[in-house]
């Protein structure tokens, strides 16, 4: 028996608070991931005339220009990848395993490197390493033979400086519940170290080795500022599609989204294809007999910890060195002996708007994740289904997406009526929403799956309804861990640059559009006081997310 319009309306009116927080971060969802993403792929299909062809595409393959850029990404990701590994495996497995002083300071330190963003990191390294860079200088005066840190090498070098760390946090977490006893039945059986260490520890937390490598790789591939600043002709994909769709020649917009559409195609197999590795062995453990730090001769734990404090050190050079050039004397881009406050006084005087709009843009989004988050996460873990687990894999979409393609995908969508967000603040924040939310998310659900249930339902069972419970009671409960997590979503929004400079307008501009401006033009100074100020909120911030999340395992 077909069920009646009145049943059907009837059972409408039954949804209850959580089905319409489904339902309206459904249409969220279609409304700025799904739609600009269809758009985009329809867009690559036609030429400038309007008709449709593959014309695009059929470039790309022949053209070296274009499928050169692939390769180039392919290369500087994939070698930053490899040095990253190279640095954070043996810095976590020292400082995990062994008893080196100031591990608090290395840990600091390393998180500090990771949180600024990578265009500040390249910015530094041209004021040290540039042509006219101090170091380069010096290295002159004293007959050593440097160029330049430029060109592809020196993107490698500050990719890698700027994303071991997730290597490091990613291995140093999984050496510490690592069951011992393979290692101690290898031992047992008269292997050396290293010989246990490359055929039991590393196969062990290969799942969590490698997930640490997709994020370096990803966070490389899709990195538009680096590239940028260094690069000097050599051309990555996010800065292909990024020059064909807005380029002084008037653009090609269905290119720019050809480029776009083979950068999330790439970036989706890389992620499949770690998951493929990862799914053919079994890596379960008991975790019962955790390692015990191991006490080591007076000389050899110096050694160690003079050598994880020089890595520590040397990957937050670009932040102390921004932080001091900020204060020395400049006229254009020449530095001059003495120190002043005439950059931040020039940056006052002349980009305030662009300070007050990364703030204002930064915290508006925050707020938005974090109520988005709080409640998608609630749906996720406590309302499971077919419904919620097809939300979850929408929600991860922005997770392959670099911030280039997203704001081509978005001026695409609407850049013309009946919805036009193009040229308006709204359109950053919901990029940054939309770009910064897996994370949030990720975050909250991760607190509620520790939150016992049992709490909930002895609200209900006093009368207090689901909804009312969830901000009484669980929602409080959530709010340490999920704040903890929304700072640092926070601190990657206010260094946001890939998207912000496709989206932007004069009136919108923020501090990092400035800072990359401020360097094109060899306003040195100021993009150095621009850039201490992202550096000391990154700090504060830092120190916010670790008292928070302290206060929350005391809860």
């Amino acid at each position: 028996m077909q069920p009646t319009k009145r049943s059907r309306l009837f059972a409408f009116k039954k949804w209850d608070f959580w089905s319409w927080v489904t339902l309206v971060m459904y249409l969220f969802l279609f409304a700025f991931i799904v739609y600009p993403l269809c758009s985009l792929f329809i867009n690559s299909f036609y030429n400038d005339e309007g008709v449709f062809s593959l014309e695009t595409y059929a470039n790309f393959i022949k053209l070296k220009y274009y499928y050169g850029a692939l390769w180039n990404s392919l290369k500087v990701s994939a070698f930053a990848t490899i040095f990253a590994i190279l640095i954070g495996v043996p810095l976590a497995y020292v400082t995990s395993r062994y008893n080196v002083k100031f591990k608090g300071l290395i840990q600091i330190l390393v998180i500090m490197s990771l949180l600024s963003p990578p265009f500040i990191g390249a910015y530094s390294w041209i004021l040290m390493l540039g042509n006219n860079g101090f170091l380069t200088r010096f290295f002159h005066d004293i007959g050593i033979p440097f160029s330049s840190v430029y060109g592809w090498k020196g993107i490698v070098f500050v990719f890698t400086l700027q994303f071991y760390p997730h290597i490091y946090l990613y291995v140093s977490g999984a050496l510490k519940t690592i069951d011992t006893s393979l290692e101690e039945a290898a031992e047992s059986l008269g292997r050396s170290s290293f010989h246990r260490l490359r055929t039991v520890t590393l196969p062990l937390i290969f799942p969590t080795l490698s997930a640490g490598a997709l994020m370096v790789f990803m966070a490389s591939f899709a990195d538009f500022g680096t590239p940028m600043l260094l690069g000097q002709g050599f051309k990555v994909l996010p800065i292909l599609a990024y020059e064909q769709f807005i380029s002084e020649m008037g653009g090609n917009p269905a290119m720019a989204s050809t480029l776009s559409i083979i950068l999330i195609v790439c970036s989706t197999s890389i992620l499949f294809l770690q998951r493929y590795f990862v799914s053919r062995k079994n890596y379960t453990m008991t975790g019962m007999r955790t390692p015990k730090v191991q006490t080591l001769r007076p000389l050899t734990k110096w050694l160690l910890t003079a050598g994880a404090l020089l890595v520590a050190f040397v990957s937050i050079i670009p932040q102390a060195t921004v932080i001091v050039t900020s204060f020395i004397k400049t006229k254009g881009p020449v530095f001059h002996a003495g120190f002043s406050l005439n950059s931040y006084k020039e940056i006052l005087f002349r980009v305030p708007k662009a300070i007050l709009n990364t703030y204002t843009f930064s915290l508006i989004s925050i707020v938005i994740m974090v109520i988005m988050g709080m409640l998608v996460a609630y749906v996720l873990v406590r309302r499971k289904s077919k419904i919620t687990a097809m939300l979850d894999s929408l929600i991860m979409i922005p997770y392959v997406m670099p911030g280039t393609v997203l704001g081509i995908s978005m001026i695409i969508a609407f850049n013309k009526p009946p919805v036009v967000l193009t040229g308006t603040w709204i359109i950053l924040v919901i990029a940054y929403v939309v770009r910064k939310l897996p994370y949030t998310i990720r975050s909250s659900t991760a607190i509620l799956y520790q939150l016992d249930r049992s709490v909930e339902e002895a609200s209900i069972s006093l009368g207090v309804p689901p909804m009312k419970t969830f901000f009484k009671t669980t929602g409080r409960l959530m709010a340490p861990g999920v704040l903890s997590g929304a700072i640092l979503s926070w601190v990657t929004t206010i260094n946001e640059l890939s998207s912000t400079i496709v989206l932007y307008y004069g009136a919108t501009a923020t501090i990092s559009v400035t800072i990359y401006s401020e360097v094109f033009t060899a306003n040195y100074g100021t993009g150095a006081a621009l850039a201490s100020i992202l550096s000391v909120t990154t700090l504060v911030s830092l120190l916010v997310a670790n008292k928070l999340s302290k206060k929350g395992l005391m809860m």
